[in-house]
């Protein structure tokens, strides 16, 4: 394998005293938590949200519903350009890591990697790329190179010695298509939902070489779409899963109250709407239009600095790779 381009990872806590790195991307959901007078209680209350909720699904021997606490680590990514120079370092990929510990016996389980998804090449292709094809529609290669980026990360050296496991990515169903509730029941994933088609962002994730399946869990008010390598229900363990869903769905019910946090659970027929007005708050603070205008600019910014100098080194970097 050439290594015209290699990869970097670097991690950060995630918890009440989190501080966004300057080179974290400013549209990353950590990030918006993690700004305003209210930052810290903020932070507190969203870790206190998943603590709760990884007690309600795994509440087995745990009569307190306290016996377990998650452990969160931001994974950022960065990718080297050998071509360019020993410092060309740009940021592509953030992750997060989950591990659960049990605070009875004080045993740790690896939990699922991947969870939330931030992508500064994705920002490019929806925010930039995307709107200027409006009139001649999606471009065939919509999403090619940034799910070859994706796959060689996975497939490198760094991924493969930090992570045992392929990665599970848990983000909110689309409101562009219908659901139907099926029979197929997992203690911890819950009730299965399966789409009536599938969505743009389905099909961007597949070049990412991730298949989608989504599930209620018990005590949720809608599925959830967990993108996966492999088997996803049995890949993983019950605790792993578990802290997957407790993270996601509490973002989800901070990003999305009008689906995640409404006050009626999904039918089974189930379209999801973010015009549903019959739902509640929860305690954190989140500015979903700043996140919308971030993105944008970020798109514009790696369309500077990555896609337009170097997008063809990269281009035939991820092609030769895959071949």
């Amino acid at each position: 394998m050439t290594n015209d381009c290699v990869f970097s990872i670097g991690t950060t806590r995630f918890n009440e005293d989190y501080t966004p790195s300057t080179n974290s991307r400013a549209t990353t959901n950590f990030a918006n938590l993690a700004r305003g007078e209210n930052r810290r209680q903020n932070l507190r209350n969203a870790v206190t949200m998943m603590n709760t909720r990884v007690n309600e699904l795994v509440h087995w021997d745990n009569p307190r519903g306290a016996r377990y606490a998650l452990e969160l680590d931001i994974v950022s990514v960065d990718l080297h350009l050998a071509s360019v120079g020993d410092d060309a370092a740009f940021p592509v990929i953030e992750v997060l890591d989950v591990d659960i510990v049990d605070t009875t016996t004080g045993a740790r389980t690896e939990g699922i990697v991947g969870n939330n998804f931030s992508s500064y090449i994705r920002d490019y292709d929806f925010s930039v790329r995307l709107p200027g094809h409006q009139t001649t529609g999606i471009p065939s290669d919509f999403g090619d190179l940034h799910g070859q980026v994706f796959q060689r990360f996975l497939e490198s050296d760094e991924y493969r010695e930090r992570f045992s496991q392929p990665p599970v990515i848990c983000i909110s169903v689309s409101t562009s298509r219908t659901y139907t509730r099926l029979t197929n029941f997992h203690p911890i994933l819950g009730v299965e939902y399966v789409a009536d088609e599938k969505s743009l962002t389905d099909e961007y994730f597949g070049k990412m070489g991730l298949g989608v399946r989504c599930f209620m869990p018990q005590g949720s008010v809608a599925p959830l779409a967990f993108y996966h390598r492999g088997d996803l229900v049995n890949d993983y363990s019950f605790l792993a899963l578990a802290g997957t869903i407790a993270t996601m769905e509490t973002f989800q019910k901070i990003y999305r109250p009008e689906i995640y946090n409404a006050n009626t659970a999904a039918s089974e027929v189930y379209q999801p709407s973010l015009d549903n007005g019959n739902y509640s708050l929860p305690q954190v603070s989140y500015d979903r239009v700043e996140r919308t205008q971030l993105a944008t600019t970020q798109g514009k910014f790696i369309e500077m600095n990555l896609m337009k100098p170097y997008g063809a080194v990269l281009e035939r970097w991820a092609t030769k790779q895959s071949a």
